[in-house]
């Protein structure tokens, strides 16, 4: 049965970190990789989109202690895990979606996503790239660490189960719903580049799992 994606996260709350860490290839190798990508200077301001409970920032607080984190996440239950394990760290949680909450424009050093973007479509992508593009500084980047499907046909699979799932419970509302629909990595650059962003490349991978850095 499909899920609202703040449900979802909120009642695997205790179990989160766990499951991230040892229940995805490479996870404990590309929490790290990907922070060490995130602006070291005195007080980057980063955005992180689908922050959860920052497993990233955990290592990124080890090269940038004083870095401005602006988190967003559907879930209270995790953003609240956040501001208590980093109670003395510079963050911003905002609760909600990341696609309908305002960026700041020319705000942020850097942005980062892990394993947050694998659950929507090519469109909805799209607009939110463009949006992040504009909350970059002229010299800004974003770091996705995410995984992504092996081939066109896997991707479409998913993107059609998904619709399956959706009508067989009635569902209707546009609410987010807990399903993994990722593109392939050459799909999501490709996605990135009509968004605006100057190039986007591989920076590492890890089975089905990579980290993209795309660069305004």
């Amino acid at each position: 049965m499909l899920e609202k994606m703040n449900e979802f996260f909120s009642k695997r709350l205790d179990g989160y970190e766990e499951h991230q860490l040892n229940a995805i290839d490479g996870a404990r190798e590309f929490y790290p990789f990907t922070a060490s990508l995130l602006p070291v200077q005195n007080g980057a301001a980063v955005l992180d989109l689908g922050c959860g409970t920052g497993l990233e920032l955990e290592y990124y607080f080890k090269f940038n202690p004083a870095a401005k984190i602006t988190g967003i996440d559907l879930s209270e239950d995790m953003l609240a895990a956040l501001k208590q394990k980093f109670s003395r760290k510079a963050i911003t949680a905002i609760h909600g979606s990341y696609f309908d909450i305002p960026f700041e424009k020319n705000r942020y050093d850097a942005a980062v996503s892990v394993e947050s973007l694998h659950h929507f479509t090519k469109e909805e992508k799209t607009s939110l790239y463009k949006k992040v593009l504009q909350a970059l500084a002229a010299d800004g980047f974003f770091i996705l660490t995410d995984y992504f499907a092996r081939t066109e046909e896997e991707e479409n699979f998913f993107r059609q189960e998904l619709l399956r799932l959706k009508a067989a419970q009635g569902i209707i509302d546009n609410a987010l719903y807990h399903y993994d629909t990722p593109l392939t990595a050459e799909h999501e650059m490709q996605v990135l580049r009509e968004a605006g962003f100057s190039c986007a490349e591989i920076s590492a991978q890890w089975g089905a799992t990579c980290t993209i850095k795309a660069v305004k």
